[in-house]
């Protein structure tokens, strides 16, 4: 009984991963209602339907600033946190481990009223995580997003690294091409 359910639960959660990651308009939406976000006043404002390109938006709400009446570094560290690691998650489909293994923020200037940052993924971006990982190594990329404020004044820089590799198969399971 217990392994019938076990499979029901993980072919709910390889539907729902389709879905999300099937379909850039999906997946904003679908991010646009996670608490963290919504709690912070994250907004996905674009996403690409090849996922290639994605924007975010940082609203400054009296729950998201500090004591200066300027937004609270966590926050902008949350609104570039993830989204690397999920456009490769969306690109590479199932059979890969893609994770964040580093991040360095750098703050540049206070963040007033609404910033963006802009997270872009290119040809050459994906052919070489795609090489790199084709024989089961890691690969461990280096990205540069920046947080803009509405005038376009630099606010923040942020190095994510990644960590990118095949998913080793598993008994039972081939992996993914």
């Amino acid at each position: 009984m217990a392994s019938v359910a076990a499979k029901a639960v993980g072919q709910a959660k390889d539907l729902l991963t389709k879905l999300i990651y099937g379909n850039a308009t999906v997946f904003r939406r679908t991010m646009n209602l996670y608490p963290p976000f919504l709690g912070a006043g994250i907004r996905i404002a674009r996403v690409s339907k090849d996922f290639r390109e994605v924007d975010v938006e940082l609203r400054r709400t009296r729950g998201n600033g500090n004591a200066f009446g300027t937004h609270f570094g966590g926050s902008l560290y949350a609104m570039v946190d993830p989204f690397y690691v999920l456009m490769f998650v969306a690109i590479l489909g199932p059979g890969h481990l893609v994770w964040d293994k580093a991040a360095k923020i750098e703050f540049l200037r206070p963040g007033k009223g609404t910033v963006t940052a802009k997270f872009r993924l290119t040809d050459a971006d994906i052919d070489a995580a795609r090489e790199a990982i084709a024989d089961g190594s890691k690969y461990l990329p280096v990205f540069t997003v920046e947080v803009r404020d509405a005038a376009g004044e630099l606010v923040a820089r942020i190095e994510k690294e990644l960590y990118l590799r095949r998913q080793p198969a598993r008994k039972g399971k081939p992996t993914a091409a």
